[in-house]
């Protein structure tokens, strides 16, 4: 459910302030725990490093973003992949059948184009 317009869009004091005393190009990384504040026209080109419960994620805010939150750009959870041994098997294989298609096809010379 999106924000009020009555009251406008929220943005994190403490990181509004931070962004308007430092200088895009020169700046290093501004460290932020908030992650539902939304990203501003004034914090294009800065790199804001937006905190995913347990370290800090380095986010470079272009014209695209505006309007979108910090926290969407710091996911909070790590997917590996489904499966297990099982998947680890079929990928084995796979990789396997890449590679012996690719010596074959080194293996075996280029023919030579035919002429009409």
């Amino acid at each position: 459910m999106s924000r009020s317009l009555k009251k406008g869009p929220y943005v994190d004091v403490k990181l509004l302030k931070k962004v308007s005393n430092a200088k895009a190009a020169t700046s290093g990384v501004i460290k932020t725990w908030a992650r539902a504040s939304q990203i501003s026209p004034e914090m294009v080109g800065f790199t804001i490093g937006v905190h995913n419960g347990q370290k800090h994620v380095d986010v470079l805010v272009n014209e695209d973003m505006v309007g979108h939150r910090l926290g969407e750009f710091s996911p909070t959870k790590k997917f590996i992949r489904h499966g297990g041994k099982m998947q680890k098997e079929l990928e084995q294989k796979k990789k396997d059948s890449e590679i012996a298609a690719a010596k074959a096809s080194k293996a075996a010379p280029a023919a030579p184009a035919k002429k009409k």
